[in-house]
């Protein structure tokens, strides 16, 4: 049976694109989960103008109608989640249970942002001058481009559309070509929904002609990315040729501290789990353990006993821990990081090779290396791999030292039963998002989300802090007559 083709959404229609592009299964490259319509510049143009259109309509709907739009949409996805965590983990390669559990997560954001609709109060205050009252209040952006990444390919798009139509605004969104089955899935949902047409649209395609497309529009008058810092930098630099409002997420090196105090069960899981969840493939994951001289040689131990029981194969497999890397690229990629770690010296306590699942997919087994320290290349690049490089430190200064030694700083954790040097972590570590005895990789939707110097530009996502991106603030002034 051939595999399905699926078209793009724009104002309010299914429309073929210039070209098709083939999704292979990570996990099994002789699968396809379909074939994909790739959209022409004009069509991106075409999906920008008709979200311009749409959007007063959209607006004016009225807080109620909203809210019960971006309620049925989350309530479905919740629904449907085994079903479309089975889509996403057969195009990603993330294991089933992760994959469902993304899903889910995905209609939260919905409901979240369906109870936030209702949160719309100004504020008001008397004037410096007599007479005069003053109101502020918050008004949509218009029309919002998302760029969204493959690593999560529902949760992450899903965090910026639901915050975008709960406050008003119309979108245009453009999901990575890897993931393109679980952008159609958000989007079939959602066009089945009382939206005026035009008010979400999805072009598919590539970042070259669609992202650049929308990047370059004089009629986004917001854009939100998620992606690399190169591609971040050149994002923000061309929206600002139209002065247009950016919020971007970029790259990261993220360290977890183990102290000699801390638990070595704690350790080991918050390690596992924050540096090779997802296959390491997370802005949140923690590539590198800073580790202090007397719990060491223990934890090291540990974690290559955790690793050697870790089961890496087909996404859909019962059991499976690790699933396959996303794509051949990826894996080249991760393996060249894995030479550049021992011509750099690092000791290979752990993987460094590709395994064999029973299917010809995209495996690696999740590599662990000593004998690292801040001067390598590979604890300053951020390689979205099963790879995680140890650090030996002295005492608590100088692994704090190490955590604060990057140009990045998204997520930072410390494992520790010390009441001190939790609370001076948590304190003096320079990043957005800092974790205590939890992995660095997981965090929660109703509070905000974001890092420092170079992972994060713009407003926080996620949260109330959302309508900080999503809307802008209109101040009046009235005097009776």
């Amino acid at each position: 049976m051939p595999a399905p083709t699926y078209r793009n959404f724009i104002n309010g229609q299914w429309v073929d694109g210039e070209t098709t592009v083939s999704n292979v299964n990570p996990s099994d490259l002789s699968d396809s989960p379909g074939e994909f319509a790739q959209a022409t510049e004009d069509q991106a143009r075409e999906a920008v103008a008709a979200a311009k259109a749409a959007q007063p309509q959209w607006y004016a709907k009225g807080l109620e109608h909203r809210y019960s739009v971006l309620l049925s949409i989350g309530s479905e996805l919740m629904a449907r989640a085994d079903e479309l965590g089975r889509e996403l983990a057969r195009e990603e390669g993330k294991p089933f249970a992760e994959g469902k559990g993304e899903v889910y997560r995905s209609g939260q954001f919905f409901h979240y942002y369906a109870a936030e609709v209702h949160r719309q109060i100004g504020d008001t205050a008397d004037s410096v001058r007599p007479g005069i009252e003053v109101e502020t209040w918050r008004e949509p952006m218009g029309v919002v481009g998302v760029i969204s990444p493959w690593n999560f390919p529902m949760a992450t798009p899903v965090w910026k559309i639901a915050p975008a139509l709960a406050f008003g605004n119309a979108v245009v969104w453009k999901p990575a070509n890897l993931v393109p089955c679980s952008a159609c899935a958000v989007a079939e949902i959602i066009s089945r929904h009382d939206l005026p047409a035009g008010t979400f649209n999805l072009v598919m395609g590539s970042g070259r002609k669609v992202g650049n497309s929308i990047v370059e529009s004089p009629d986004v008058d917001a854009l939100t990315f998620t992606g690399s810092v190169e591609t971040g930098k050149h994002v923000g630099a061309t929206a600002m040729q139209n002065l247009t409002k950016v919020q971007m997420e970029m790259g990261s090196k993220n360290a977890l501290v183990v102290l000699d105090d801390g638990d070595i069960d704690t350790a080991v899981q918050c390690a596992f789990a924050g540096g090779y969840s997802g296959t390491g493939q997370k802005c949140t994951a923690s590539s590198r353990l800073i580790v202090t001289e007397g719990i060491h040689d223990r934890f090291v131990d540990a974690l290559v006993a955790r690793l050697s029981r870790a089961k890496v194969g087909h996404a859909l497999d019962e059991g499976t821990e690790i699933g396959p890397v996303v794509s051949a690229d990826q894996l080249e990629q991760d393996l060249a990081w894995i030479e550049k770690a021992k011509e750099e010296g690092c000791t290979l306590a752990f993987g460094g090779e590709r395994v064999s699942a029973g299917t010809d997919g995209y495996f690696l087994q999740p590599t662990l290396f000593t004998d690292s320290n801040n001067r390598m290349v590979v604890n300053q690049e951020e390689m979205f791999a099963p790879i995680v490089c140890v650090q030996k430190v002295a005492d608590y200064d100088a692994a704090l030292a190490a955590v604060n030694d990057t140009r990045f700083g998204l997520t930072a954790g410390i494992v520790t039963q010390s009441l001190g040097p939790a609370m001076h972590f948590k304190r003096n570590a320079r990043f957005g998002c800092v974790m205590i005895n939890l992995p660095t990789a997981g965090t929660d939707y109703h509070v905000p989300f974001g890092g420092r110097n170079e992972s994060s530009y713009g407003p926080r996502e996620q949260g109330q802090y959302a309508r900080e991106f999503y809307t802008e603030v209109k101040t009046s002034y009235l005097k009776a007559m």
